[in-house]
């Protein structure tokens, strides 16, 4: 290195706020600490708190040169402008100054470190106004370390002020906290970052693409630090310019817009598209866990687009045209299918950072959005079969087929006897969960219209409780109750432990509000009956059983012995075009 070549400085030091009109994204705690310093009302202690980056140690220097701000002739008060003419500011922005002493406490957290100060406490200062004590990470210090600050905390001398930074609140003690000023320091929004990194590129003399700058602002995540860190990075990486994909590149992410097409493809159903879409962001650098982030990201963004389509208009940090086509796509879809989405992918998220494949999760992750996609709603699906109710599960008979049931076989041919995905033994198969909720569902559908004064059997209940639109409730009481006595106005059930905590108490409710009656739901820890989901499953196995003793199907699983029974069709005999 010759003589004149400065050493190089990274942007997060070079750029350090020096005063609070330099301190972006904290209005609030600036506005009010301003105010303080000129109405005189100063507070002995501080708590700074907030996440990484955003400013807490660069706050704490800012107050400490404030309140120490003598002017350049030495006889200037404390301030709440620049501070450049200030020697004592010069030396505490440089670290040098005897009286504004910095405390790692991850590194120092005894009592004995705490003993240091409370002995320098007593002295004056020896140049400056005060005698600041700035203590980071604040939350390492041992509960004997706290305790011994306690009182000089509480009452210090005029000279002294503290001043706490943390980035783990709930850690420090509340004996504490009720001592000092608090402050939380907000993460920094995407616009405020973006706009702050801008400048900077202009001041270094790098052009950046508005995308580009873009994609740092959104990887900082509310930090200042975080982001010059990643622009530091971008200005080495790109040269003179810093384009967009050098930072896809840099950070592995993927395009904003690739992300959207694999969304709209997972959505509709489209598995080819989706994970060649997949494979090639893969191929491209793109971590899977990032590619589940942005779709968790666009799905928040598509399901607030649906429930207020005005917001298409707001701030968005995606490009304008690709807000634009998200608010189309957001048309086309209904709220239950992105609650849904939301569900399936901030599962799947979970299981892509703990999969030893994650690319393999990823996709995985996709078939399973892309199949949930076909599903009905389950409001729709008892809404269409309470409108065209399936016929009741005829008695069991001995040998044949019951009656109205398809079982596979039409003229002696077999029909619905397929080849399974995975090989024999394959239990319901691959439709065997649509089926069941299918039979599930034509139980309570089956059920006879009732009055909803005359409840005697957990069918009545869940007729009712349709009747009057109480579907998810309904869904509940189907799924997870086990009935163990019913009488006038009362119900003694067992919730299974997978029902919601509050389903007894909406239970009663909602039967209440119905009935024009008082009902009492209370919960009992005897076994009681099995749940309509059991007595459904229960059905749908003896009914296949029956239809496996058939001679023609134990044939035809003789000649294909890897074939599976996959699905029972229940016909109506009036139809004189299906066999019955």
């Amino acid at each position: 290195m010759s003589e004149t070549q400065v050493p190089y400085r990274v942007l997060a030091r070079k750029y350090r706020p020096l005063n609070f009109d330099e301190l972006i994204g904290q209005d609030a705690l600036v506005r009010t600490l301003k105010n303080a310093i000129e109405s005189g009302r100063i507070a002995h202690a501080f708590m700074l708190t907030g996440v990484r980056g955003v400013g807490k140690t660069t706050t704490a220097r800012i107050i400490a040169k404030a309140l120490n701000y003598a002017g350049p002739d030495g006889t200037s008060g404390p301030t709440i402008g620049p501070t450049d003419d200030c020697d004592i500011c010069k030396a505490i922005s440089e670290d040098r100054h005897p009286d504004v002493i910095e405390m790692d406490a991850a590194t120092r957290t005894g009592v004995d470190d705490i003993r240091e100060i409370l002995d320098g406490v007593r002295y004056a200062p020896t140049e400056a106004r005060y005698k600041v004590y700035v203590i980071d990470e604040v939350h390492m210090l041992s509960k004997n370390a706290f305790n011994a600050l306690l009182k000089t905390l509480e009452e210090p001398p005029e000279h002294v002020k503290f001043i706490f930074a943390t980035t783990e609140i709930r850690k420090v003690p509340i004996t504490v906290l009720s001592r000092c000023q608090r402050f939380d320091l907000r993460r920094v929004d995407v616009p405020t970052l973006s706009t702050h990194f801008s400048n900077i590129c202009e001041q270094e003399g790098v052009k950046a693409e508005e995308a580009a700058i873009a994609m740092v602002a959104r990887a900082a995540d509310g930090s200042v630090r975080d982001g010059l860190s990643i622009l530091d990075q971008a200005m080495a990486l790109a040269g003179d310019t810093i384009t967009a994909q050098a930072v896809e590149d840099m950070l592995g992410l993927a395009d904003r817009a690739k992300s959207l097409d694999l969304l709209e493809r997972a959505l509709t159903g489209e598995m080819p598209e989706a994970l060649g879409i997949m494979d090639d962001l893969y191929k491209n650098g793109a971590d899977p866990v990032v590619v589940m982030q942005d779709l968790l990201d666009l799905t928040h963004t598509l399901t607030k687009l649906r429930a207020v389509p005005e917001a298409k208009d707001m701030n968005f940090t995606m490009a304008r045209d690709e807000v634009t086509r998200a608010a189309e796509l957001a048309g086309k879809l209904t709220m239950p299918t992105l609650g849904k989405t939301w569900q399936i992918l901030l599962k799947g998220l979970g299981e892509v950072k703990i999969a030893p494949n994650p690319q393999g999760a990823a996709e995985m992750v996709l078939i399973r959005l892309a199949y949930a996609a076909d599903l009905p709603d389950p409001a729709a699906l008892i809404k269409t079969l309470k409108d065209n109710p399936a016929p009741a599960s005829p008695p069991p008979g001995g040998g044949g087929a019951p009656a109205g049931t398809q079982s596979g076989v039409t003229g002696g041919a077999p029909a619905h006897v397929e080849a399974p995905i995975g090989g024999a033994g394959g239990g319901m198969g691959g439709g065997g969960g649509a089926e069941m909720a299918s039979h599930a569902l034509a139980v309570v559908a089956d059920t006879a219209p009732i009055a909803v004064t005359s409840i005697k059997t957990l069918e009545d209940v869940v007729a009712g409780l349709e009747a009057h639109d109480e579907i998810l409730l309904a869904s509940n009481v189907f799924q997870y109750v086990h009935l163990v006595k019913i009488q006038d106005g009362r119900l003694e059930i067992r919730p299974e432990e997978e029902a919601p905590q509050k389903l007894a108490q909406d239970l009663g409710q909602a039967l209440s509000a119905i009935t024009d009656k008082r009902w009492i739901v209370s919960v009992s820890s005897a076994p009681g009956e099995p749940t309509l989901a059991e007595k459904a499953q229960a059905v749908l196995e003896k009914e296949r059983a029956e239809i496996l003793q058939m001679p023609i199907i134990r044939d035809i699983l003789k000649v294909f012995p890897d074939a599976e029974l996959k699905a029972i069709n229940h016909v109506s005999k009036d139809n004189k075009d299906e066999p019955s």
